[in-house]
């Protein structure tokens, strides 16, 4: 059985870092041009180039999204972006545009690409069509069932692959082919500019009663009738083996680096316990307990298994009862002092759990607290300082701090 790939978001390079951290086989993220997060902090050249390197030493991949659907002015330039790229050896392109794909083939003709769920690709033919085209990956639309999946899977050569999203944001439109965040706002969710106006609140009004407003329900508090469930297939991991696909992807460059590295590790440990045993494999709550921390919405299994039920009506909102806190920048063994990063006010004999980079997560008690001078501090309540702690527990560079929302001590 061939180990599938665990493809992570990076939304800077900050993230790219910890996805690799914590066990990703390769990121995918944007660069300066043509990609669908226009609001993420995505990559300047400079920060690509060290991302592709940081990624290359570590034996992992890095695809970048050129997946707009471009008007002809976004095709000025294009040429040399597309040179650029391959001068920085980035792995693959991640493109939906028969015009970018064309270009690409002429400019760069060398450059594996893979087809984006943007291109909706829904069935074994169109995939057909796509690779003769030179695409090496079909990152399949998210609207397919496993069946779906097995019979493209079945049709195509063995050298097509097969990418799927695994977890995160759902889009209530075909996906992604949306128009209402222009007719609303002006701002094109096809050229990576969405203002997610799904996730608004709505009421409904009669034309003849201006001001009128209805509920969908029987109560007033509206009805979020667009907004869609998370996608979450953490306790489905021998299907998603079996399945032929051959990346399992987690959205979410917009996420926080907290939700990279809890999402990255409990499906990097799940997949390594399927590999290691298929037979005896035992689903274990502990990767189910790091996603529901992480800020989410209400869980579904998407299209998978059938029509999903996929809407929640009742609010936008997300879950959201843990934070992280601080990140470990060093730790001495000898004199079990650790320096600590701070991402979010933490207290002197708090207690913290760390989303440690090895093994399972476990708890400790800051101790000992004091400032980058030496002095010993109740808080650590300024974005970014620096503070160390005591710990007899092992810490490793980049394990995370995370403190349930509320709870001191």
């Amino acid at each position: 059985m061939k180990k599938p790939e665990l493809l992570a978001p990076a939304g800077n390079i900050e993230k790219l870092k910890t996805a690799v951290n914590f066990g990703a086989d390769a990121v995918y993220l944007g660069g300066s041009r043509l990609n669908l997060r226009a609001f993420a902090d995505n990559f300047t050249d400079e920060q690509l180039k060290d991302g592709v390197e940081y990624a290359h030493c570590r034996n992992r991949r890095v695809y970048v999204t050129v997946n707009v659907f471009p008007h002809n002015e976004d095709f000025e330039g294009l040429p040399d972006y597309l040179k650029k790229l391959q001068e920085m050896k980035v792995d693959a392109l991640i493109v939906s545009d028969p015009g970018i794909i064309m270009t690409a083939r002429e400019i760069i003709p060398g450059m594996e690409l893979h087809l984006s769920t943007q291109a909706n690709n829904v069935n074994w033919k169109s995939a057909q069509f796509w690779y003769q085209q030179g695409i090496k990956r079909i990152v399949a639309a998210r609207e397919l069932s496993f069946d779906d999946i097995q019979v493209m899977k079945s049709n195509l050569p063995e050298d097509c692959e097969i990418e799927a999203f695994v977890h995160g944001s759902m889009c209530m439109s075909y996906s992604g082919r949306c128009v209402i965040s222009n007719y609303m706002t002006g701002r094109d969710a096809n050229r990576g500019a969405c203002a997610q106006p799904c996730r608004y609140k709505y009421y409904l009004m009669e034309e003849k009663r201006p001001g009128e407003y209805f509920p969908v329900f029987e109560d007033d508090k509206g009805a979020y009738i667009l907004n869609s469930k998370d996608l979450c297939m953490i306790e489905h991991i021998p299907e998603l083996m079996n399945s032929g696909i051959d990346s399992f992807k987690i959205e979410g460059r917009m996420k926080s680096s907290y939700y990279v590295a809890a999402v990255v590790k409990s499906y990097r440990q799940a997949i390594d316990t399927y590999f290691s045993d298929p037979k005896n494999y035992v689903f274990q709550q502990k990767w189910l307990d790091n996603l529901m921390k992480v800020s989410h919405r209400v869980y579904s299994t998407g299209f998978y298994f059938g029509k999903p039920d996929a809407q929640i009506y009742e609010t936008s909102s997300y879950i959201r009862d843990y934070d992280i806190v601080g990140i470990v920048k060093e730790y001495d063994r000898k004199s079990r002092v650790a320096a600590i990063e701070q991402r979010n006010k933490v207290y002197d004999g708090d207690k913290v759990e760390i989303l440690s980079t090895r093994g399972d997560n476990f708890y400790i008690y800051l101790n000992d607290m004091k400032n980058d001078s030496g002095q010993k501090i109740n808080s650590a309540p300024r974005a970014q300082m620096i503070f160390t702690i005591k710990s007899d527990n092992d810490l490793e560079p980049e394990d995370m701090l995370i403190k349930a929302k509320g709870k001191n001590k």
